[in-house]
């Protein structure tokens, strides 16, 4: 859905569909590419283990090992270094500017936030493992404690099985498009990774995550890292939810499917991938192939001088996160699964130095469109240092912020709102 330019502005500006997880995705998927270490005694007797536990996957999936899989090691100082390199070369200066201001703009982190350095520490901190599937290797990292070793390697050389099937590279640059739909098919891959080194460590036990709900949910959730981790647990809420997203949530989504259509599910997911996060949250919306709505931005009427800076859509991955981060998890819980779609664009004035948020959400109700109104003014007055409320009704409200004036709005079940034109003068 393209927004319209109005005022000076005849021409239709193209959006750019860039992801506002960008440099997330970017390094969390290619990490693996960095140069390895010498592989050590430890790394030998590490990477031995691997043909054993590939046979294993290949029984619980039915996805065969059509060739070896390279193993490796890599140190902590070269998998930071790689990660800094990647972020550099994959985004260009201007889309990650793009994305961070995207990011601030709906008051997800702090305005003197650095998406890159933080995307850099954060996987650094977090990295135990990798498959590259660009080389066809797999990497262990130094990160990596013994006792983890097993399960990160069968998580790794599930998405061998899944890239020697399905191309994992191809998979991903299919869904580039959409932000909201590359985060589905990141917790795709990630989730059936999940499931299978779940599944694999499960059998060592006699137990099986087939016909044990119980175990399912315990070996999807997050536990506590007990300071082990200080990067994560410092980082803001969008970043951390985002991160483990796809390893909880799209193991819960690929153990629906596998409940539905048992080892078949494990190449479905591939073939017919989800195009949301509320798919993967939601599976019956999966099952039924119900696709996000694509709602019209409001019209701004804005002067000569902005142009399109980014645009995509807030899915219910972001809008949950956000709810959260600013009501708390039961109102998040309550509205967000009533998102059915939603559209923004930035445009930006560089000589103003300005920039316009438009955002237009929809739900399946009027009622829930209507919570949401009110859930996103109280997200206003708390992202902001100062809001003065000029006009209010049961159906819309404007004024100034702290980034210029604001218009929301609800018309039917569709909520829109425009932050950061030229303040009102009083």
């Amino acid at each position: 859905m393209t927004g319209q330019w109005l005022a000076h502005e005849p021409e239709a500006a193209p959006r750019s569909r860039k992801t506002i997880r960008r440099a997330l995705i970017l390094a969390l998927l290619a990490a693996a590419c960095a140069p390895a270490a010498p592989v050590d005694d430890r790394g030998l007797a590490v990477c031995r283990e691997v043909p054993d536990i590939a046979r294993e996957l290949t029984a619980i999936s039915g996805l065969e090992l059509r060739r070896p899989v390279p193993c490796d090691f890599m140190s902590k100082e070269k998998v930071n270094e790689f990660l800094k390199q990647k972020v550099k070369h994959g985004s260009t200066k201007e889309e990650i500017r793009a994305d961070e201001l995207t990011l601030k703009k709906f008051g997800l982190v702090p305005q003197d936030f650095d998406l890159s350095s933080s995307t850099v520490d954060l996987l650094t901190e977090q990295a135990a493992a990798f498959y590259d599937y660009d080389r066809k290797k797999l990497f262990i990292t130094e990160t990596a404690s013994r006792e983890d070793e097993e399960p990160v390697l069968a998580h790794e050389l599930a998405h061998a099985l899944a890239d020697q099937k399905f191309d994992l590279g191809k998979f991903m640059r299919k869904g580039r498009n959409s932000d909201d739909g590359s985060a589905a098919r990141l917790a795709v891959m990630e989730g059936q990774a999940t499931w299978l080194m779940s599944e694999y460590m499960a059998r060592k036990s006699g137990r099986s995550l087939a016909d044990s709900p119980d175990l399912v949910r315990a070996m999807s959730g997050v536990s506590d890292s007990g300071g082990q981790f200080p990067v994560f647990e410092s980082e803001p809420l969008y970043l951390r939810l985002t991160l483990v997203f796809p390893y909880t949530k799209g193991m819960l989504f690929q153990n629906s499917v596998f409940q539905r259509d048992g080892k078949d599910g494990f190449a479905e997911v591939f073939k017919r991938s989800p195009v949301s996060t509320a798919q993967i949250l939601h599976p019956d919306l999966y099952f039924d192939d119900v696709k996000p709505a694509d709602p019209d931005l409001p019209e701004p009427h804005l002067p000569h001088g902005y142009k399109g800076l980014v645009g995509g859509s807030l899915g219910e991955l972001d809008t949950s996160v956000l709810l959260e981060q600013y009501l708390g998890k039961e109102r998040a819980a309550e509205i967000a699964p009533h998102w059915r779609g939603s559209a923004f664009e930035l445009r930006e004035n560089k000589k103003a130095k300005r920039v316009v948020l438009l955002y237009a959400a929809e739900w399946d109700s009027e009622e829930s469109a209507g919570l949401y109104l009110k859930a996103y003014r109280e997200v206003l007055a708390k992202k902001w240092k100062h809001m003065t409320v000029a006009s209010e009704s049961d159906s819309a409200v404007s004024g100034d912020g702290d980034d210029g004036g604001f218009e929301l709005r609800r018309t039917g079940k569709i909520v829109t709102s425009i932050e950061g034109r030229e303040p009102a003068i009083h």
